[in-house]
């Protein structure tokens, strides 16, 4: 009985540990599910949109400008954040805010990103924190999954005339 007892453990125990490893893979390679809090992706994204986010972009270096990526958080390593690529390694790009009489210029420098979020005004990005190190991506949107009557893929960037191609 005892013998009977353990091999049914250690099988379940087996079980659990097999789908923990494929469980942790997909979510860490594949992608998963997103909920987006705070207002600095509006009117993209919405306080509480759920959006999937694929992880294959990141490992193949296929990050293009444009795109809306979960990054770690270069202020707190614990949180994520959800910003746009607005320029990529080497790209010229405005690092000025759009209410400033002066605008200044400035190149994203190897192995790193320009974030910014789609409500200019309401968002710390990269021209609080600087260039974001690619490393720290941890994935790219590809869809809003809720509300319902905004399922589907993103829209574009409000802010497009600030992607610059010097």
């Amino acid at each position: 009985m005892l013998r009977n007892v353990l091999g049914k453990t250690f099988r379940f125990l087996g079980y659990t540990v097999q789908y923990g490893c494929i469980a942790h893979c997909a979510f860490e390679y594949l992608g998963g599910i997103v909920v987006c809090s705070g207002p600095s992706m509006e009117p993209t994204i919405q306080n509480s949109d759920i959006v999937f986010s694929e992880n294959l972009s990141r490992h193949f270096y296929c990050i293009r400008k444009g795109d809306i990526v979960i990054v770690k958080s270069p202020n707190d390593p614990k949180s994520n954040i959800c910003k746009r690529v607005i320029g990529l390694e080497g790209d010229k790009v405005c690092t000025s805010n759009p209410s400033d009489f002066l605008t200044s210029h400035s190149y994203v420098p190897k192995g790193h990103v320009w974030l910014e979020g789609d409500n200019l005004r309401n968002s710390t990005d990269s021209r609080c924190y600087g260039p974001v190190p690619y490393g720290l991506i941890r994935g790219r949107i590809c869809f809003k999954i809720w509300p319902l009557n905004d399922f589907g893929f993103l829209r574009a960037s409000p802010n497009g005339h600030r992607f610059l191609d010097d």
